[in-house]
């Protein structure tokens, strides 16, 4: 049998799409072993829809070798770019990087390596393999700005910028629900939870990272909001855990919603999140602001929604 230990990624992500990651086989294939019992979480036969959480062992057979097929490319849309580092638009419906050494899906750093090969000699060495010259992510349903680093001192730089907090992340968001308030700052604490494999709000006083998000209204709609969010703190899935914290979910969101009353849930399949401006410093020392309209998609849904 082989085995692999669920990352924090992975936490929260159904076993057979999990699983489609580390096997060269069909969905289908996949969750017929599941349900002959040939996979196990923990040493326990699940289900191909149970939900993994970080740290549970996943053990299956290995099954006959197949010619791996590449991981398909696509253009990925340029901001800005120049020798140090290239500020690009990202598409929702790809992820960042691969998870593992055998996830084929299409990705942003694949794309990029395809036309810029110097970037897999960029990074952290322990990471490099997977995400180099990655220094922040957007999640997979998630559009807009973000910056990936061409050189290593760019990427130490950006890091440093991150990790101090120098860099400005802003983005624009549908919210269900009418937030009273026209501004607030939002400052639970973010932790992972042990039981839900996603991470959760708490409130002070509680163990979690501190975690600083403000927002402004820009409009109001029947049962929604729109709003722009400035995260001052770079916590997994900030934005999304802290509005379904103060009872607001991020429309399209399936893994941070919650039981909404009186009203129809939006039918989509990403989520009305969007980096919409990134600022950072050149190595040249220059502070530059990068920006992305919202997309066509999500511009057309706000032409449907009622306001009254």
């Amino acid at each position: 049998m082989k085995t692999f230990i669920v990352s924090p990624e992975q936490s929260g992500i159904r076993l057979d799409i999990a699983l489609a990651a580390h096997l060269e086989a069909s969905r289908a294939r996949i969750q017929k072993l599941i349900k002959a019992g040939e996979v196990t979480v923990n040493g326990k036969a699940v289900t191909a829809h149970s939900t993994l959480h970080e740290g549970e062992t996943v053990s299956f057979p290995p099954l006959p070798s197949m010619r791996r097929k590449a991981a398909e490319t696509v253009e990925i849309p340029v901001i800005f770019e120049n020798d140090d580092l290239v500020v690009i638009n990202k598409p929702a419906g790809i992820i960042v990087h691969p998870m593992n050494a055998t996830d084929r899906r299409t990705s942003v750093i694949g794309s990029l390596l395809a036309t810029r090969p110097e970037i897999k000699k960029v990074g952290d060495a322990a990471a490099r393999k997977l995400r180099p010259g990655i220094v922040h992510r957007l999640d997979k349903a998630v559009s807009g700005v973000m910056v990936v680093a061409k050189t290593q001192k760019a990427f130490d730089e950006l890091k440093r910028q991150f990790g101090e907090r120098e860099a400005d992340k802003q983005y624009a968001a549908l919210v269900y629900g009418k937030i009273a308030k026209d501004h607030d700052s939002i400052l639970f604490k973010i932790a992972r939870s042990k039981t839900l494999g996603r991470m959760v709000s708490r409130p002070e006083g509680q163990e979690g990272k501190d975690a600083h998000t403000d927002y402004d209204v820009v409009d109001r709609f029947k049962t929604t909001t729109l709003v722009d969010v400035t995260i001052h703190t770079g916590r997994t899935h900030q934005i999304r855990t802290h509005f379904k914290a103060i009872g607001h979910p991020v429309v399209g969101d399936v893994l941070y919603h919650t039981r909404l009353v009186h009203i129809k849930p939006l039918e989509m399949d990403r989520l009305f999140l969007h980096a919409k401006k990134l600022s950072i410093r050149l190595l040249d020392g220059k502070r530059k602001t990068f920006s992305s309209p919202l997309p066509k998609d999500l511009k057309a849904i706000l032409t449907t929604l009622p306001r009254t």
